[in-house]
């Protein structure tokens, strides 16, 4: 869990990891030097609280490397500290780790205003809204971020973006969904990412994209399709 300036939100989010059902799990939590009451609260809940330390980083995805380094655990998840999860959240993501040891990632259902859920790697080429979400969603055995990598921290947003494209073209690795009726937590909006403009959102895509060594031609279909549908939905 990344925190900078979290107190709103922050004690809500561990009571939820408190009140797990499945109670084999560690509490990371990277700090930013926050100036409100988010100190007080990690400090309220430190005996219950594997790790965490405050001190200044370069941004939520640099606190979430920190986070994965400082990690003891088999299975990776991030959790943003205003988000939740439901009571059998970590129980439902257990049962299918269990059940086929050559599962290395699963994405959750998760509720954001309506349920989202599903996994579509097959569409990554043209989308990156192939997941219901990163945060509450998104477990990951911790060998896979040893093969291929943390969060590349030289993007200014989408980091997250890079990271699955890797996981998905790049290399070979097995990832599976929960049904629908699992809805692991809520993720709440109105994150940094709710702020960012259409063209900053496709402009860092399409980067993201060429990094990866995507076809010109596959960015450029990208690029016209999307402004294209965007005039199209501001005349209807």
């Amino acid at each position: 869990m990344a925190t900078h300036n979290s107190g709103k939100y922050l004690e809500g989010c561990l009571k939820s990891i408190f009140k797990q059902s499945f109670k084999n799990y560690e509490i990371i939590i990277i700090d930013n030097q926050s100036k409100d009451k988010t100190l007080k609260i990690i400090k309220k809940y430190e005996k219950k609280i594997g790790f965490w330390l405050s001190e200044k980083d370069k941004g939520i995805f640099d606190a979430m490397n920190k986070g994965i380094k400082n990690s003891k655990g088999k299975i990776i998840s991030i959790l943003n500290s205003d988000d939740v999860f439901y009571p059998n959240a970590l129980k439902i993501i257990n049962k299918y780790f269990i059940s086929d040891n050559k599962i290395d990632y699963v994405f959750g259902t998760v509720l954001k205003k309506k349920i989202y859920s599903g996994f579509r790697p097959e569409l990554i080429r043209w989308r990156f809204n192939i997941y219901p979400s990163h945060s509450v969603g998104f477990f990951i055995k911790k060998k896979v971020h040893n093969k291929i990598g943390l969060y590349n921290t030289k993007y200014r947003h989408s980091n997250d973006y890079d990271f699955f494209y890797r996981l998905i073209k790049k290399n070979i690795f097995f990832g599976v969904r929960t049904s629908r009726t699992e809805v692991l937590g809520k993720f709440r909006d109105g994150g940094f990412s709710s702020t960012l403009g259409f063209f900053d959102r496709l402009m860092m895509e399409l980067k993201i994209r060429l990094d990866n060594k995507q076809s010109i031609f596959d960015l450029l279909l990208i690029f016209f399709g999307r402004c294209v549908f965007k005039v199209i939905n501001i005349f209807k």
